[in-house]
C-alpha cells in the first residue's frame, strides 16, 4: 500500500490539487493509506466526498477508477460482461471456416479478448503505476444485494467470473465509497472501513477552499460569497447549497464581471446555488436582501 510518511504530508498533497482540507480528514485518509482500509465517507451532496478521490489519485498519479452507483446495479454490470455481438461473429465466423473443435472455440469466446471490464474488475488488475484509487460513489443508491456483493469483494479484493475463474488483486486498490445519506449503509459494510463524516466548512475553511479553486475572484467578493452561502445554509431549505455551488457562485459571478454582490445580483444567478424551486422561490422579494445583510454583518463583526 501506499507509503504517506505523515498527516501532514497528506494534508500538502491534497492542498497542492486544490483540495483543502482539515486535519481530522486528512488522519482517516492517512490511516486509510497507511493501514490498506477502504474509506467510507457520508455527508450532504456538495461537500466534496467526490473530489477526494480525485486530488488523492491526482497527488499520487495514480489511475481513478470510478463506480457510479444507482438504483439496480448489480454485480455483473459493477465487474464484468461479455461482449456479445463480437462473440456471435466469432461463431459465425467459425461456422464458415467449418472449424470443428467445439471446446477450443468455447475457451476462445469466453477470453480476455471478449471480455469487457467494469470498474471493479479493472479496479483489480495490476498497474506499472500502483494500485487504483477505486471511486465507489453514492452507495447510497444501491440495494442491499450489491452491498452484500461489496462485503465479499472488499474482504478478498477478489472476484471470481464463472468461465475464467477467480481473479484476485496483486496490490489491494486505494477504496472510498462515498454516501449522501438517502438511506443507512448496513453495518457490516461499514465495519470493513474507516468512517469519516464530511460536513459544511467553516468560515475560514470555505474561504481557503474558494481561493484555491478561484483564486482570481476579489479577496471582497468571495468573502462577501461565503458569507451569504454560510447564511443561506441557516434556512430552512429542501437542499442546502454545498461547497460545490460556493464554487460554482463564485465562478458565475465572475463571468458577469460582478465587483460586489447586491439583492439583483443574487436573484439573477440564484440557478448556481440552489437546485429545487421552492428554495429559489423563497429568497424572493426582501429575503435575498436579509440575508446578504446579515451576511455583511457578521463580516463586520
Amino acid at each position: 500500500m501506499a507509503e504517506i510518511p505523515s498527516i501532514d504530508v497528506v494534508q500538502t498533497m491534497l492542498a497542492e490539487q486544490g483540495y483543502v482540507c482539515g486535519r481530522p480528514l486528512a488522519t482517516v485518509v492517512f490511516l486509510s493509506l497507511r493501514l490498506g482500509r477502504p474509506l467510507f465517507l457520508e455527508g450532504e451532496a456538495g461537500v466534496g466526498k467526490t473530489e477526494i478521490a480525485k486530488a488523492l489519485a491526482a497527488s499520487m498519479g495514480r489511475r481513478l477508477i470510478r463506480l457510479q452507483c444507482y438504483e439496480g446495479l448489480d454485480a455483473a454490470s459493477a465487474v464484468y460482461e461479455w461482449n456479445f455481438p463480437a462473440q456471435m461473429v466469432a461463431i459465425r465466423t467459425a461456422e464458415a471456416a467449418g472449424a470443428a473443435d467445439r471446446a477450443a472455440l468455447t475457451q476462445e469466446l469466453f477470453s480476455d479478448e471478449f471480455l469487457i471490464e467494469r470498474p471493479l474488475l479493472q479496479a483489480l488488475r495490476p498497474d506499472e503505476n500502483g494500485a487504483p484509487v477505486l471511486l465507489i460513489d453514492e452507495l447510497d443508491r444501491t440495494d442491499a444485494p450489491f452491498e452484500a456483493f461489496l462485503l465479499e469483494a472488499l474482504s478478498d479484493f477478489q472476484v471470481t467470473i464463472p468461465e475464467m475463474g477467480t481473479i484476485k488483486a496483486p496490490e489491494p486498490p486505494i477504496v472510498i465509497l462515498t454516501s449522501n445519506r438517502t438511506r443507512e449503509v448496513h453495518d457490516a459494510l461499514k465495519r470493513r472501513c474507516l468512517y469519516h463524516w464530511v460536513d459544511y466548512p467553516d468560515f475560514g475553511r470555505e474561504m481557503e477552499i474558494l481561493t484555491a479553486r478561484a483564486p482570481e475572484a476579489a479577496e471582497s467578493l468571495s468573502r462577501e460569497v461565503v458569507a451569504f452561502v454560510q447564511k443561506l445554509r441557516t434556512e430552512d431549505l429542501f437542499k442546502k447549497p454545498g461547497v460545490a455551488e460556493t464554487i460554482d457562485w463564485a465562478k458565475c459571478l465572475l463571468a458577469l464581471d460582478v465587483l460586489t454582490l447586491s439583492p439583483e445580483v443574487i436573484a439573477d444567478t440564484l440557478g448556481a446555488i440552489l437546485k429545487y424551486q421552492d428554495d429559489i422561490s423563497k429568497l424572493q422579494g426582501s429575503e435575498a436582501k436579509r440575508i446578504l445583510d446579515e451576511a455583511r454583518s457578521s463580516l463586520d463583526a
